[in-house]
This record gives structure tokens, C-alpha cells and sequence, in this order.
């Protein structure tokens, strides 16, 4: 994994690019796809509580983070933290698991582990409840303000078909080479691909048959599987399979849109519909609204749908297309000139 192609920093000024993750998973996944990580201690300001590990990702050098606890709240405060330690910081990636919508609406399909990429935040447990039910804020005062040009370049460039291609193309070949890796070391982390045969989706309005063994997977509790959706490209990947072409179909897609953060964990398939149609959103995560201003992108691939079916299966497996995909962003992202880091964007 390790090779050495330029200097290592002398100084925190010259890191661009941070990830944060919230989970060890999300985090460990991460770590596996550095190119180097460096031991030196390139130290912090005071105050700063964090822990970091420095490395490379290609042609960056790169500070990772892992969050102490989970929430806005854990990510806001270590956000500035970060920003104070890392100054020159143009690019924050969020990276990690996240709850799925899977139909978010012009005939689009969201399988478990296919990567979400923010171009919005939407707050969704912030508002006011009246009697009648509770209003999400959703005027303009409210909203988070636009991401900064570097950001609004690189997710308009994503949203053209031969970039997202060349991404999908990217992560596919990362994600192969963190499970060949992982593989090859006894005892470690397996990024194996659950199977197409594995990703179900119930009928919104089904829920899991015995909400108090709720740790309990559909297959144990008995749920009924004649409520399953059927959907296309879970076909297409089970086609692929039976041809033994598991490689292309463990490959995930790449969306960019909206996604919702709240520091409650989504698992209700109609709450989950209902404020996905309000605010156009297509995956659910609970960090991105503390680190949105930092500047940050979300990347984070679908474990789950995010509703009462919910279980821990694709967790390790999403984390992996995740960190993959973060990989391959940074691919595409522009390198500053070396005059001009020491002012962040």
C-alpha cells in the first residue's frame, strides 16, 4: 500500500483535504485506502481535543478524523477544532454508512451500498411543533448557505454522465483492491459483497413483525417477504452474479442531491418517505449538519433503507464503497498551488 512519490509535510499548513468519520468501521475502511500514513506528530492548537492521523491519499496530504461520539453536536465542536489545528484545509469529506431512500423519485433506483454525495443539507429535526404536528424550518434564512465555489465546481462536474462514469469507475476499482487487501490478512476486516440476493426493501408501509426483537433479522422474526419491492437493478445484479461477474455487480452508483441530517436515527419507512418527498432528499445521516459550514462534502454509502427492517449486514460493506468513493473524489479534485495553501478557499 505504502510508496512515497513526494515530501512529506513539515507542517500542519500544508494539509488541504480532511475526512471525519463518526464510526471506527467508517474510519478503519478509510485508514486501508492511504496511499501512506505518517507517525510524525505534526501537534494541534490548544484547546483542540482531537486526535489525528496524517497521511496520503494519492496526491494529497491528508488529515484524518474520527469523531468521538455520533451527532451535529460532537461534529460541530470537532469541526472547529479542526479548522483552527488545520488552517489550509479547502475540503472536508464526511465519510462514512448512511440510511437510503430507495426510490427518491424520476424512476431512480438507491441500492444498499451505492454512495451518496451532499449537494444539500436539509436540518429536518429543527423547526417548531405546533399542535396539529411538527414544522420543519424551510425558508431561505433557514437553509445552510451554498458551498463555496471549489465544492459547487467539483459536485456540478460529478453531475455530468463521463465524470459520474469515470467515479463509479474509480470507486469499483478501489473497493476491489481494500477487499483484495483486506483479504489477504488473517483475522482482519472483511468488505466482502453481501449479494444482490441479500438487498431487500420492504413495502413502506410493512413493518418489522416483532417491533420488540427488533436486533432480530426479517428471515428470524418472520416477516413477510411476499411486501418485498421488486426492482431493476437488484435484477440486473442477481443476472450478473449467476455469471459470476460478482466484481461488476458489487460496483456501486453514484448520486448527488440532498440529505437529510437530524440526531435522531431514522427508522421508520413512512416517516422516512414523507420528509424525503418534503425536501427532495435522498439518503439520511446525523453529522453532516455540524460540519456543513467547515466546508464540507458528504460521502456516505447506503448501509440500510432506513426504516424498521433495518439491520447490521451491509455496514462494513457500505463503509468500504464509501472510503472508496472518497478515494476516487479526490482523484478528481484539483490540487492547489503550493504558493497560494497557505489561504484556505
Amino acid at each position: 500500500m505504502a510508496r512515497t512519490t513526494q515530501h512529506r509535510p513539515t507542517s500542519r499548513d500544508d494539509f488541504e483535504i480532511a475526512i471525519v468519520c463518526a464510526l471506527t468501521l467508517e474510519f478503519d475502511a478509510v485508514c486501508a485506502l492511504f496511499d501512506e500514513i505518517w507517525d510524525e506528530d505534526y501537534g494541534r492548537t490548544w484547546g483542540d481535543a482531537n486526535i489525528y492521523t496524517n497521511g496520503r491519499i494519492g496526491k494529497f496530504n491528508v488529515v484524518l478524523l474520527k469523531l468521538s461520539d455520533m451527532g451535529k453536536v460532537s461534529a460541530a465542536i470537532a469541526s472547529a477544532h479542526l479548522r483552527s489545528s488545520y488552517s489550509s484545509l479547502s475540503l472536508v469529506l464526511l465519510t462514512g454508512i448512511c440510511g437510503g431512500v430507495p426510490f427518491p423519485g424520476a424512476g431512480k433506483e438507491i441500492l444498499l451500498g451505492d454512495v451518496v454525495v451532499s449537494r444539500h443539507i436539509v436540518q429536518y429535526d429543527l423547526g417548531r411543533q405546533y399542535p396539529e404536528g411538527f414544522e420543519t424550518k424551510d425558508t431561505v434564512e433557514d437553509r445552510f448557505g451554498r458551498a463555496p465555489p471549489n465544492i459547487r465546481h467539483l459536485l456540478s462536474m460529478l453531475e455530468t454522465i463521463r465524470a459520474r462514469e469515470r467515479a463509479e469507475e474509480l470507486t469499483a476499482g478501489y473497493l476491489l483492491k481494500l477487499q483484495q487487501m483486506t483479504a489477504r490478512k488473517p483475522g482482519g476486516i472483511r468488505y466482502d459483497y453481501p449479494g444482490a440476493s441479500q438487498d431487500i426493501v420492504f413495502d413502506s408501509s410493512y413493518r418489522h413483525k416483532r417491533r420488540f426483537f427488533k436486533s432480530l433479522s426479517c428471515k428470524e422474526v418472520g416477516c413477510d417477504f411476499k411486501n418485498v419491492k421488486s426492482r431493476e437493478r437488484i435484477q440486473t445484479k442477481q443476472e450478473l452474479e449467476k455469471r459470476g461477474e460478482t466484481e461488476k455487480a458489487q460496483a456501486p452508483s453514484l448520486f448527488v442531491g440532498t440529505i437529510g441530517s437530524a440526531d435522531t436515527v431514522m427508522k421508520s419507512a413512512e416517516k422516512r418517505d414523507r420528509i424525503a418527498r418534503a425536501h427532495s432528499i435522498i439518503a439520511f445521516e446525523m453529522e453532516g449538519a455540524g460540519l456543513w459550514e467547515t466546508p464540507c462534502v458528504v460521502v456516505k454509502a447506503v448501509c440500510d433503507y432506513a426504516d424498521s427492517h433495518k439491520n447490521k449486514e451491509w455496514q462494513n460493506f457500505a463503509a468500504a464503497t464509501a472510503a472508496s468513493a472518497t478515494k476516487a473524489l479526490l482523484d478528481f479534485y484539483p490540487q492547489r498551488d503550493a504558493l497560494r495553501r497557505s489561504a484556505p478557499i
